[in-house]
């Protein structure tokens, strides 16, 4: 059985982080695994609180995981401070990490910070260059780029400058656009598009995470970059028709809608 590590914070309604990552992994039929980062108390409608864990217990949580169960990938979330992005990355150094997803959770779907001041930094030059490919959202690629996203030809100027800055694949989600909910893979200088069609759905707590996670876990089984986002795609897509509603505010999706 294939293996993948979510290295996130913790969603207390389920929805969204570890939660979402690992309900993602079991619908892929591969064996999830946990760091966790942060504990949240919050619900479809925000965020309450946030308690971090130290660095020194992510560490710890890091070694114990591959040290026993080796993960094939490896998907990183919410990461709040510089500290815990520091010993991560000095982690996925020490044990050669591969296939690693980093969506660059800044901003709850409620509108919630996520981040401290001095993570975006440590971000953009310890973690990400680390990735295979980082999946920012519209309003995530604006902060890593400094490209004001309105069009594809934007999406494709911010993917640019944002793998140029790090190295690495971009993936740079277009749910947020007006005109299009295609996705831009910019990687190794080669474009490739994903047109989806979009589908009106309130619900969309966690999308982010999900996504992610169904992109390690496609990455876990063997496929190639392009396909596992491809398949990753269809997974949420079909989980967003599914139509779960559940909560008050922006509710979470049918992780287990194609699960027999």
């Amino acid at each position: 059985m294939k293996t993948v590590l979510t290295i996130a914070g913790s969603d207390s309604s389920g929805g969204a982080g570890i939660q979402a990552d690992l309900k993602t992994m079991m619908a892929h039929k591969v064996y999830g695994m946990s760091v966790i980062t942060a504990l949240t108390a919050q619900n479809t409608t925000g965020v309450a609180g946030i308690m971090e864990v130290t660095p020194e217990f992510v560490a710890q949580q890091m070694d114990c995981v591959f040290k026993d169960i080796r993960p094939d990938a490896v998907k990183i979330g919410m990461v709040s401070n510089a500290a815990i992005i520091k010993v991560i990355a000095e982690k996925l150094v020490e044990y050669k990490a591969e296939n690693i997803v980093v969506d660059p959770v800044m901003v709850a779907t409620s509108g919630s910070s996520l981040m401290q001041d001095d993570a975006s930094q440590a971000l953009r030059t310890l973690l990400l260059p680390l990735a295979d490919v980082i999946t920012p959202n519209v309003p995530e690629g604006e902060v890593l780029s400094g490209v004001k996203i309105e069009t594809k030809a934007d999406m494709l100027a911010a993917a640019d400058r944002i793998a140029s800055e790090t190295g690495t694949s971009v993936l740079l989600k277009g749910g947020h656009l007006k005109d299009s909910a295609d996705d831009l893979l910019f990687r190794d200088g080669k474009v490739s598009w994903f047109e989806s069609e979009r589908i009106e759905n309130p619900n969309t707590h966690g999308t982010g995470c999900t996504l992610s996670s169904a992109i390690a876990s496609n990455l876990a089984l063997g496929h190639g970059m392009e396909e596992s986002i491809r398949q990753a795609k269809a997974y949420i897509t079909g989980a967003l028709r599914n139509g779960l509603d559940l909560g008050k505010g922006s509710g979470p999706l049918n992780h287990a809608y194609r699960i027999n």
